[in-house]
């Protein structure tokens, strides 16, 4: 049920024009008491970032972290658009904040798409009144709204989870121009707990380092990357700060695993596992060198369990490594270790390599650590996807 499967909340998908195929481009998640919800958000790291982020992260400054209702575009990024594109957003969201009669800061507002392309905003205004009446909060729309928000994707990203009776829901969209700390994906997070703000946003960290900054596609980071928690509050329960977490960390771990899978042109989902580090920032740096390796991503796309590769991208990670105690598996069959190739079963080795998720496993044999990035293979139909303009 996504976002409307906690109680509290609303969602709505349609089509607002923004897209020329017709298809469904406009959601909205609302909260449905009298009371906004508390919100945490996080957002790109890109000195470029585009006018609904900007807007965004005032709202939530000037509402005090107080939310009744997100706007989400997909088809048009709203960025590169300059003072312009700046008020296009604002009037999203004081439209949507009438139809709903709720204060304008008390709106977010996302959008993923093109960049450098004029807004629509004469299209997006003429439908926020029938986006704001169609809310509804059966699995229905959850899934609508996931929908609307697709760009690139081939399946609309949708999670659920529950603990002592509290539910968590989201929805995410994102398909390419993924990289560590965060990507071009949007995300919405919903809960029914009663929380605090201080509480919803560490969760909400906490999570997002664990999942969104361990997935990497093509190492491109976004103008538009948002990542928003709402909490209604509507269960009266109120968890602890580990469980609070919990909850939190499955929702984003869900659709990040999503998105890998539907990356653009991608044949597999990759997990590259380091373990045997000096820390985890170690860990971490060596499997994501290995995970943006376009070498070691096009080897797999061949099926080719190329370990050469894999050791040269674990001696340049910049982080102390005993080469000579490094191993390389793929799966459970270890094919290098003290500094010699091993004599494996080519067969076993063949079929996991052409299975749709593989584990690339590294010991660095240093230390107590470990580490996870998750990753696709490089294929020609990436290429020619972004090889469009339009």
């Amino acid at each position: 049920m996504s976002v409307t499967y906690p109680q509290g909340f609303l969602a709505s998908g349609t089509a607002a024009g923004i897209k020329d195929s017709g298809n469904p481009d406009m959601a909205v998640v609302a909260v449905s008491g009298p009371a906004p919800g508390v919100a945490a958000a996080t957002f790109t790291t890109n000195l470029s970032a585009a006018a609904p982020v900007v807007v965004s992260r005032g709202n939530l400054a000037r509402s005090k972290h107080r939310v009744s209702a997100v706007l989400l575009t997909s088809g048009n990024a709203n960025a590169a658009t300059g003072a312009t594109g700046h008020a296009h957003a604002l009037a999203s969201v004081a439209a949507l904040g009438v139809e709903l009669g709720v204060p304008p800061e008390q709106v977010l507002v996302c959008s993923t798409g093109l960049i450098g392309i004029p807004f629509p905003i004469d299209k997006v205004l003429a439908k926020i009144p029938e986006a704001a009446k169609e809310l509804q909060g059966d699995q229905a729309a959850g899934v609508r709204a996931a929908e609307a928000i697709m760009t690139t994707d081939t399946f609309a990203k949708v999670a659920t989870h529950e603990i002592e009776g509290v539910r968590f829901g989201g929805i995410a969209k994102g398909a390419a121009m993924i990289a560590p700390n965060m990507a071009t994906m949007l995300a919405v997070v919903t809960t029914d707990a009663v929380v605090s703000q201080e509480a919803l946003a560490a969760a909400l960290s906490r999570a997002v380092e664990m999942s969104f900054n361990r997935i990497t596609i093509d190492g491109c980071t976004s103008t538009n990357d948002t990542v928003i928690a709402i909490a209604s509050a509507a269960s009266g329960i109120n968890l602890g700060d580990e469980e609070l977490a919990e909850g939190i960390i499955a929702i984003c771990s869900s659709l990040a695993s999503q998105i890998v899978f539907d990356a653009e042109g991608a044949t597999k989902l990759i997990k590259v596992r380091c373990w045997g580090a000096t820390s985890e920032s170690d860990a971490l740096a060596v499997a994501r060198k290995i995970a943006e390796s376009s070498l070691v991503k096009c080897s797999f796309f061949g099926m080719d369990p190329y370990w050469g590769r894999v050791l040269s991208e674990v001696g340049s990670a910049g982080v102390g490594v005993a080469m000579e105690e490094v191993s390389v598996a793929y799966g459970p069959i270890t094919v290098y270790a003290k500094s010699e190739e091993l004599q494996v079963d080519r067969e076993a080795l063949a079929e996991i390599m052409a299975a749709r998720e593989v584990t690339l496993g590294v010991s660095v044999g240093a230390g107590p650590f470990e580490a996870t990035v998750l990753t696709a293979d490089l294929t020609p139909a990436y290429i020619a996807e972004n090889m469009r303009t339009s």
